[in-house]
């Protein structure tokens, strides 16, 4: 079991602002190091380090020790983030199970088991909208998709 840092009251406090303060962001991270990353694309490190410093100037990523995080703006640039997608799910009640594990292996942001009429929310890029429902009408099981485009964040 992992063990617990004393933190102090003003560590907390600042905790809690960051919390009360924050937003909340999807982030694309790669868990890689420089070296696992030049070698994978055939370049040097150092090469690699000059196109990560230029690209972090350029506000595409955010860089740390072991880590890579995609931007807002190097997602926009990719074309990857067109909007999300709410797709409600109604499964059989026999075959439940076995659809959860396949939409667990799709590609997608979320899925939410909910109570009410249906069975599952799933959260998705717009992008990907056709793939996805594809393949959940696929799945045996499934009785019903219906889908909700969101058409802005208030």
């Amino acid at each position: 079991m992992e063990e617990k840092a004393t933190l102090t009251p003003r560590q907390i406090k600042l905790l809690r602002k960051f919390h009360e303060e924050g937003k909340t962001i999807e982030v694309h991270t790669v868990e890689k190091t420089q070296d696992e990353l030049a070698e994978e694309l055939g370049i040097t490190r150092q090469a690699l380090s000059n196109h990560l410093k230029v690209l972090k100037e350029l506000g595409y990523i955010r860089t740390g020790r072991g880590f890579i995080d995609l931007t807002d703006r190097a997602l926009d640039l990719l074309g990857e983030k067109k909007g999300d997608v709410f797709v409600f799910v109604r499964i059989e009640p026999t075959k439940r199970r076995q659809v959860y594990e396949a939409i667990k292996r799709l590609k997608i942001k979320k899925i939410y088991r909910v109570t009410g009429d249906i069975d599952l929310i799933i959260e998705a890029d717009k992008t990907r909208l056709d793939e996805i429902l594809e393949e959940i009408s696929s799945l045996d099981g499934v009785k019903e998709t219906i889908t909700h485009i969101v058409l802005e964040v208030l």
